[in-house]
């Protein structure tokens, strides 16, 4: 074939793929009955159902940007999230994680999420792979599996991120622990009852585990007893400390034991373990300090003393 007609199938192909993008964006953009209807129904709660315009909304693509973007790659990144959803599996881990996150954030946004990290990954190392075939046109099959390698550490980076994050609050809250139990104590050992003490800590503080007991407190308020609220936050929690201190208050109510003495008596534990913990780490630090003084500082401080006299007896050496 010449040129020409090389040129006429390549535009062909371009006309052609411009067609289906323009009508795929017209049909995403009109409207679906549940999307005109679903606003007026006030007393209802939304729940998005039908095509991928709808999906996008339930599936969560809010962190997109604007709504025309959201439109466009909400549907793709829905279906690259559940296509990892299935090679990966593990949904009921990521969502235990993402409670223990406190990220106000579904299975499926995630998914989406580890699609555009593992795309900015295939972006980045497919940029640099089209640099190197510029210069040398002969490695494409290499290149490609490096950014396929790169979408794959993209995905699995998301998903370590969020088990960091987890580590970080959990940590957090673990801090914040002695010091909310001897309010709770306290107020306890005041009079109020465990309801009102926990609304008071609550409004008095801020924190991760401030918001645990606030989300006790709100299933406490729509009906949930005191004892069902706080043995679910102890399933749920990855910490055994703060599960045990949910434990304790559900057993306290409901067979009537003090309180305040179960709260100062966990209160007192966690404060002993963080002490054990830093006695821990100081220990470890220690070793690790010694590495520069042996490896580095010390043949330093050798050289200097010896090197004197063995420039002296090269000097006196006939």
């Amino acid at each position: 074939m010449t040129a020409g007609w090389w040129g006429a199938a390549l535009g062909g192909l371009a006309g052609a793929g411009l067609l289906l993008v323009f009508s795929r964006v017209v049909a995403i953009r009109r409207p679906s009955l549940a999307g005109r209807v679903m606003p007026y129904l006030r007393d209802r709660p939304r729940r998005w159902h039908g095509g991928p315009s709808t999906r996008l909304q339930r599936d969560g693509s809010r962190w997109l940007g604007s709504e025309s973007v959201r439109q466009v790659l909400g549907p793709s990144l829905a279906s690259g999230g559940e296509l990892i959803d299935r090679l990966l599996g593990g949904s009921a881990s990521i969502e235990r994680r993402l409670r223990r996150a406190g990220l106000d954030t579904s299975v499926r946004e995630f998914r989406a999420e580890q699609v555009v990290w593992g795309l900015v990954g295939f972006a980045a190392t497919a940029a640099v792979a089209l640099l190197e075939a510029a210069r040398n046109p002969d490695g494409s099959l290499g290149s490609l599996v490096v950014c396929l390698t790169a979408f794959a550490a993209g995905v699995l980076l998301r998903e370590n991120r969020l088990t960091a994050q987890v580590r970080t609050r959990e940590r957090r809250m673990l801090t914040e622990f002695p010091a909310l139990a001897e309010l709770l104590a306290l107020a306890v050992a005041a009079g109020e009852g465990p309801v009102a003490a926990l609304d008071r800590v609550v409004r008095r503080s801020r924190g991760e585990l401030s918001s645990e007991l606030a989300r006790v407190l709100a299933s406490i308020r729509t009906g949930e007893t005191v004892a069902g609220a706080f043995d679910r936050m102890a399933a749920e929690t990855g910490l055994p400390a703060v599960a045990r201190f949910a434990q304790g208050i559900a057993v306290a109510v409901e067979r009537g034991t003090p309180l305040s003495e179960v709260l100062h008596a966990q209160a007192a534990d966690v404060r002993e373990a963080g002490r054990r913990e830093l006695i821990e780490t100081a220990a470890r630090k220690e070793v690790a300090m010694m590495v520069p003084v042996v490896f580095l500082i010390l043949p330093v401080t050798v050289l200097f003393a010896f090197w004197p006299g063995v420039v002296g007896l090269t000097l006196t050496t006939p």
